[in-house]
């Protein structure tokens, strides 16, 4: 991810309930993500040729046990238009071609208000693993834990 694409998410803002996504609500992420140190090897983003950057993706580094957990996210005006289904197997496709691990899991955490989100994942072959709750901002979250085993 270079710097101008950071800037460009790092300024992306959601309507509505989805505004909680936003990075410039959370500064200790924004600085992550805008710092290259800091997001080198972790965010990568997402280009089309024909409609530039249309979202990124974090990984974390791969477990002891195989597993690699993402972060992801869709260009604002990119959601709700049914994309999110072929954006997350192309990214999930990407990851496993780059990690090489068999078997391994993908998982991803999604706060459960979000229910457009949980029915992408699950459509592109992600299931419930268990509920946490974290705070942010002062709130107290439930976030649905997902997983997709790839052989």
């Amino acid at each position: 991810m270079t710097q101008p694409e950071a800037e460009e998410i790092g300024a992306w803002t959601y309507p509505g309930i989805y505004a909680f996504y936003n990075y410039s609500a959370e500064p200790d992420d924004l600085a992550e993500l805008l710092e290259a140190d800091r997001r080198a090897g972790l965010y990568f983003a997402v280009r089309l040729a024909e409609q530039g950057l249309v979202g990124f993706v974090q990984v974390w580094p791969v477990g002891e046990d195989g597993s690699v957990e993402i972060g992801l996210g869709l260009r604002p005006e990119c959601t709700g238009r049914g994309l999110g289904v072929a954006f997350v197997r192309r990214l999930c496709e990407w990851l496993i071609d780059r990690v090489r691990l068999r078997p391994m899991t993908i998982t991803l955490r999604v706060a459960t208000f979000n229910a457009r989100a949980i029915t992408v994942y699950e459509r592109a072959g992600f299931e419930p693993v268990e509920t946490e709750q974290y705070t942010r901002r002062g709130a107290t979250i439930q976030f649905l834990r997902m997983r997709r085993p790839v052989e």
